[in-house]
């Protein structure tokens, strides 16, 4: 998961991977006014240094003799380097996970089991979608830490233009506000009401939880395939529904990142993409011109009123299992789930991983959108093994492309990539 740098910068980029190795457990020592060093290891762009200096400030006062090594590590090459780390005797005391990739290291016995820990570190106000990522077996390896997701981005001129006064609340408003920004902008052969590429899966997976659906199931510990189901067939027809209305340009068979969906959507030439803060941020920076102009709404459910379960990307904060100051980093997350320290998340831009007040957050219309989606946030399926098809020839991509270009009929569209899921999951 990479970290978000605020909203005014445009920033929670989310995504990247992590696997340990190795077992030991140490429950280490509380402070009793012995010089110790706590060591904590945080992402690139995951909490502002205002934050950080804070907290690591107040952790010392609070803890005589301790001593806060804050190390801010990057993306690239961070699997390599954690697997060394968690592997041997002096690992770091807190580490930052990815929310996707939290059950590879807790699968491997690596990290400290904090279900017992819940309570002092505000679980009753985790973020349930964080905390399914952070649980493997009924136990809990970590805290939430923080989480943004997708929403729909909007030029609030040519929805204007286009005699839209609101944005829409249902997916069937939404299918309306296209054909209206299509029929306002006819005389532009470029416009796009909405650019959605074909194999933006993140989107797909929303749909399908929308419907019912889901992407796997579990049944005694084991994974299966879900993607064969009616509801989760369902997602699939409204995707294309979607795709069909949206008047896209976008390819079938590439995702948003190729290109640069933000890129497209700065052109004037689209009036909506389903995105990220720093999509945004990014489009803003380039064209400051649409900093007035923009504006984000709550991806909408096929219910009226509802909100579409969306993907929450995101990091988790986690204790290694052979950490030599256990306590010490409890008290360390303790501290920093409290509400001080999550409101300064919120400030800047990110959905808190331990509070449920995001005031701070809906300052502005994007973190309102997010604040009002995340509740309702989900993520795949909690195994080591979704690693596996997240990061290979991921089969929700070329089932879309397949049923989109009309290469495959749904039913062997979807069964295809199910049979694969099944697979990946179960292998």
């Amino acid at each position: 998961m990479k970290g978000w740098r605020g909203l005014a910068a445009g920033a929670a980029a989310l995504a990247v991977a992590v696997a340990g190795c190795g077992t030991s457990t140490n429950s280490g020592s509380g402070n009793s006014g012995e010089p110790k060093t706590l060591t904590v290891w945080l992402m690139d762009g995951s909490a502002p240094t205002t934050l950080t200096d804070a907290l690591n400030k107040e952790f010392q006062e609070k803890n005589a003799g301790v001593t806060v090594k804050y190390e801010v590590q990057k993306w690239n090459g961070i699997q390599e380097k954690l697997t060394t780390a968690l592997s041997s005797n002096t690992p770091p005391d807190v580490i930052e996970l990815g929310n996707t990739q939290t059950a590879g290291f807790a699968d491997q016995g690596t990290l400290l089991d904090l279900t017992a820990d819940k309570d002092k570190l505000n679980g009753g106000d985790w973020l349930s979608g964080l905390e399914d990522s952070l649980t493997l077996g009924g136990k809990k390896y970590g805290m939430p830490f923080y989480a943004a997701n997708r929403t729909v981005i909007y030029r609030t001129d040519l929805f204007q233009a286009a005699g839209i006064a609101n944005p829409p609340t249902s997916r069937a408003e939404w299918i309306d506000a296209m054909n209206k920004l299509k029929a306002a902008n006819a005389s532009n052969p470029e416009f796009q009401s909405l650019y959605l590429p074909g194999q933006s899966w993140y989107f797909l997976l929303s749909l399908l939880w929308d419907e019912g659906g889901d992407v796997a199931k579990e049944s005694g510990g084991k994974f299966t395939g879900a993607l064969d189901s009616a509801q989760s067939k369902a997602g699939f027809e409204a995707y294309k529904t979607l795709y069909d209305a949206s008047g896209t340009k976008a390819p079938k068979d590439t995702d948003e990142a190729k290109p640069q969906q933000y890129e497209v959507f700065e052109t004037g030439n689209v009036a909506m993409m389903i995105g990220l803060p720093w999509e945004l941020g990014s489009a803003v920076k380039d064209k400051p011109e649409l900093k007035d102009k923009t504006s984000a709404f709550p991806i909408p459910s096929k219910t009226a009123g509802k909100t579409a379960p969306v993907f929450l990307g995101g990091s988790n904060l986690a204790i290694p299992q052979t950490s030599k100051n256990a306590d010490l980093a409890k008290k360390y997350l303790e501290l920093l789930s409290s509400k001080k320290y999550q409101d300064m998340l919120a400030e800047g831009g990110a959905v808190p991983g331990t509070s449920k007040d995001t005031a701070k957050l809906e300052t502005n219309a994007v973190g309102k959108a997010l604040a009002k989606a995340a509740p309702n946030g989900k993520v795949t399926p909690t195994t080591p093994k979704w690693a596996a098809v997240e990061s290979g020839q991921n089969p929700l991509k070329d089932a879309l492309t397949a049923y989109l270009t009309g290469a495959k009929p749904l039913d062997t569209a979807t069964k295809e990539a199910n049979d694969l899921i099944s697979k990946a999951l179960g292998s």
